[in-house]
Parts: C-alpha cells; structure tokens; sequence
C-alpha cells in the first residue's frame, strides 16, 4: 500500500474524529446554562479568588451610593432593630453564643445568613435564636419565651402541622417498644410500609435509608450499576443533597467528572440526553418548577433585587413529559427526587401532581413521622442489587440504622393516617388555598407600596424584590422582629404547614406587613431612579476590586464599633 495514501487518510479519519468531537463538546456547551451555575468548574476556580473583605462602618450603610442623610436613616433603624433583638432574644444569644464555637454547622449558617461582606456585623448584632423551647399548632416558643409563627417548615418535613408528627411518634414509640432498637431485623410494620409505598408510588421494589441523600445516593449508584454508564444528569441550580456528584462547583472542594450540569426546560438539554451514550440517569428535584435554573433562593445571595420564581404548571408538566420519552426511548434511568416535595403536593407526590411516571422515586423527610429517614423506590429492573448470572457482580448497600423499628412504626403511623377523611380533605383544597393566600398577600403588599412579593408553589412562598436595592437580606429580620421564625435561608422560602387556620394565617400577612412598612421607614428601600439591578453587580465587582485584588488593609484594621447600648430611660 502506497504509504502516502495511507497516512492520508489517517489524517482525514483524525480530522472527522477531531471534528465530531467538537461538536459533541458544543453541543454539551449550549446545553449548559450561561451563567456560573451551568459551569461547576469555573465557578469552582472563581469562588477560590473571592477575597473575604467587610465593610466600615462609614459605608456600611451606604454602599449603594445613597445620600448621607438616607445612610444616617438606616444606621438609625439599624441600631433601633438591634437593640429590640438584643433584648427579646437575650437567653437564645448566649446560647447561640455558647454552641456556636463548637458546632460547625451553627458557624456556617450564622456566617452565610447574609452577604459575606457585611455578615461579621450583622452576625454580631442582630441575633436569630437557633434553640427552640416548645411548638404548638404553627408556632414556636424560643428560650426567652418569644411565640412566632412558624414559616421555616423544619425544612420539609413539617408538611401537617407539629402536633401530627408528635403524635405520629409518640403511638410508635409504643407499638415498637416490645420489640425495641433491635436492629438488622425487620419490625412487623415493614410489610405495610412496602405495600402502601408500592401502591403510592406505583413502582416494583423499596429500599429504606437512613435520609434522603442516601436514598439519592444510592439511585444513582442502581443507575450506574445497570446502565453500565458513568454520568448523571442534574439541572441547574437543583438540590439533590451534599454529596459530590449531586453537588459540583462551589460547596464541594472534590473534583466531579461525570456530572452534567444542564438547563432547566431547554431544547438543547434534551438534543444531549438524544445523542451521547455516557448518561445512566436524569435527576429531577420538582421544586425546581417554581426556580427553574436558579439555586436555593438564600438572603445569603441577595447582592440585588434580580431573584426570580414564577411555577408555571403547563410548561413544568410538558418538560416531564419531554424527559419521560427521551429516558425511555435512550434507557436513560429517570429518577424524582421527591425528599422535599414528596407528599406535599399530593398523596402520591410530584407523580400524581404532573402526571408523570418516574423510573425511581426518593422519598424523605415528612415520611418518617416525624423521624430520619431516606427511601428508594424502582422498578425492578433497576433495583435489584446482584445478577444472579454473576454472582460477584453485586451493587452493595447496606446501613445499621435501614429499617430502625421506631422509624418503620412511625412511617406506618404517617402512612395510616394519610388516608383519613381529614388529610384527603387537606389535599382536596391544598391548590386552591394556597393559590388564593399567596394573591391576597400581593395585592396587601401592592396596597401598602411595600417592593416585595411572593411566588409559590403549593405552600412553599419564595420573597421577590421588585425594587433594585442592596439590603433587602435585612427583611429577614424586622420579620423576626415581628415574630415570625424563618429558616436559616431566610426570606428565600417560606414553608408553611399545610394546617394553617385562615385566621393565622392573616395574622402572618399583617406582621409581613409591619416588617415591610418599618424597613421602608428606616430607609433601606430608597434608590436612585436610575439605579438597576445591573448598576448593584457592578458595585459589588467594584467593591471585590478595590478591596481584595488591589490589597486594602485587612478587615481586622477596619473594626466596626458596637451598636450603642439601649438608653436607660427606653
């Protein structure tokens, strides 16, 4: 063979391979979203250049360029909401104060409650109780003795109210007494979780775990396992729990190398689920309807009034639907992660709600009773563990607590009691009301010219900001002020319980708007007319520039002095 020939044409075999690699790479790309959150890897290597810096008191007040009256104003209202803090919450301080230097995840909160930049004052003066005393109904009783309407939904799991969680634990501490913390056996209530499960998710097989990460976890290891693929698809901004290859960029310091980040109800995102062959699962987190594309809405991201959330049920319903036929035409294991969602929307979850099947469901939180708990549930082709044709092929999962007795009675327990004629009633009326609650809360804040207003999705509410503005993490806490307990994400989701009077819960609309109206009073609303949300990001860069690249004294040499102490005579 002339050798000539020969290499060229291994040239022009290279070259198409070069070539349809690259347009396999820029396919992967447009499926990405633009901003950082569609890029794990970049947004990784930024996050590592972020310089810690604060701000002086002299513009801590003013860093959106407002006059110096408007900034007096606010340091004003500032020092004025401290000191009501400081004393209604005195007891849960020194509490705080006592388990915060032991306990790293207090650490973490406290300082990422609010932008960084102004977190070290704002953690120093204005407390947020962490210990809680008593809860009733939908309230909650701190150590000094404060009552606030519960809007932090213990993350999820508090979907029928306390009071049915308590019960639901205190029936299955006596029904598993007799047999106790045996573990490694089953408690005789597993048979009944399994068939109720397996009707309420309308799938094959169950495996239990001890969270909802675990059970995520080990769905994804199912996909794999059987798929003989090594990439999983998540979308962008969703929250599939801590672990690395649910969780890739900033928050993991580990390197993930076969996770796809892709957009949220995108065309280009299901041209790549159509065309590679590497992608064993699709993760869908259904609370990403009400934010597609967007984090965990968090005060602790709030550099401007651009956080968005609107739940469009048609378009979230019809991009299931769009997923469900590409898995099933590529064998891509489709997989909901219901751990937040699940039995909130519906009895039978985000499945029942959108009408659409999954190939495994995630459940957590809310099912326990009240107690930890993770559960898997599949069709069998892609939960069984082993091939019985391999007998060393095995996909192992095992875990101490699987199955504890206590859980396994307290999930019957929650189980039995979702089908009484008082939680179907719940569901019945679920849509409706919260519809109808959210408008009346929007059209109260349109009526008192307050720049707030709320998206939601069944009794989840996520705050939006309609005006440009710097400080709109301070709502948070004239909220507390009003007595109203928030989660540590603050204004970013409202969780209520689905047991909300309509008496409280107008009496939560009225304390929304005395905060509103008092954080408007105290200035911290004012802008320019031309200010945009644009003008505030670039502040922000403006601001990293000058203190961090260019080496300004570090923040230690620039100490914010202490809120005066309240007058003798108040």
């Amino acid at each position: 063979m002339d050798i000539s020939l020969l290499i060229g044409s291994s040239a022009v075999l290279g070259a198409v391979y070069c070539a349809r690699l690259a347009k396999r790479r820029l396919e992967l790309s447009k499926a990405k979203h633009p901003s950082l959150r569609g890029h794990s890897r970049m947004a990784k290597r930024l996050a590592r250049l972020i310089p810690n810096f604060e701000y002086g008191v002299e513009e801590f007040f003013g860093v959106d360029g407002a006059p110096a009256a408007v900034a007096a104003q606010r340091r004003t209202g500032f020092e004025r909401l401290a000191r009501s803090l400081r004393s209604r919450f005195a007891k849960g301080k020194a509490e705080n104060d006592s388990l915060r230097s032991a306990v790293s995840d207090m650490q973490f909160t406290a300082a990422y409650r609010v932008p960084f930049p102004f977190s070290r004052y704002v953690r120093e003066q204005l407390p947020v109780p962490a210990v809680m005393l008593s809860a009733e109904g939908t309230q909650l009783t701190d150590l000094d003795g404060n009552v606030a309407f519960d809007l932090s939904g213990s993350y999820g799991v508090n979907v029928f109210g306390v009071d049915f969680y308590r019960s639901c634990i205190r029936e299955a501490t006596e029904r598993a007494d007799t047999l106790g913390p045996v573990l490694g056996y089953y408690h005789t209530s597993t048979s009944f979780n399994v068939t109720r499960l397996q009707e309420i998710s309308q799938l094959d097989e169950v495996s239990f775990h001890m969270s909802g990460t675990e059970a995520v976890m080990q769905a994804v290891r199912l996909a794999r396992y059987h798929t003989r693929r090594t990439h999983l698809v998540r979308f962008c901004g969703a929250y599939h729990g801590w672990w690395g290859d649910v969780q890739p960029g900033v928050g993991n310091p580990q390197r993930v190398r076969e996770t796809y980040t892709l957009k949220d109800i995108d065309a280009d995102t299901l041209h790549v689920l159509e065309t590679r062959n590497d992608i064993a699962c699709v993760l869908i987190n259904p609370l990403q309807a009400l934010h597609p594309n967007s984090d965990a809405p968090s005060d602790g991201q709030l550099l401007g009034s651009d956080r968005s959330a609107r739940f469009d049920y048609a378009a979230y319903k019809a991009w299931l639907e769009r997923l469900r036929d590409v898995c099933t035409r590529r064998s891509i294991v489709l997989i909901f992660d219901e751990v937040f969602l699940g039995f909130r929307l519906a009895r039978g979850g985000a499945q029942e709600y959108f009408g659409v099947r999954a190939d495994m469901v995630a459940y957590g939180k809310t099912l326990g009773g009240g107690l930890p708990v993770g559960v898997l549930c599949g069709k069998r082709q892609w939960m069984q563990r082993f091939y019985r044709e391999r007998p060393l092929d095995i996909c192992f999962a095992r875990g101490t607590f699987n199955t504890h007795p206590y859980v396994m009675t307290a999930m019957q327990i929650f189980l039995e009691r979702l089908e009484t004629p008082e939680i179907q009633a719940i569901y019945a009326s679920s849509e409706s009301t919260w519809k109808r609650r959210a408008e009346m809360l929007n059209h109260r804040l349109t009526e008192a010219q307050i720049p707030v207003q709320v998206a939601h999705l069944s009794s989840i509410f996520t705050v939006l900001y309609s005006t440009p503005c710097r400080y709109n993490w301070m709502f948070q806490y004239y909220l507390r002020e009003q007595g109203l307990a928030l989660g540590w994400i603050g204004t970013g989701r409202f969780i209520f319980s689905l047991n909300y009077s309509e008496d409280e819960f107008a009496e939560v609309v009225k304390r929304i708007l005395a905060a509103g109206l008092a954080m408007k009073a105290d200035g911290f609303w004012w802008r320019e007319d031309a200010l945009t949300n644009r003008d505030l990001r670039q502040q922000v860069l403006k601001d990293l520039w000058r203190r961090g690249f260019r080496q300004t004294p570090p923040p230690s040499v620039r100490q914010l002095p202490p809120v005066p102490a309240e007058d003798a005579r108040a």
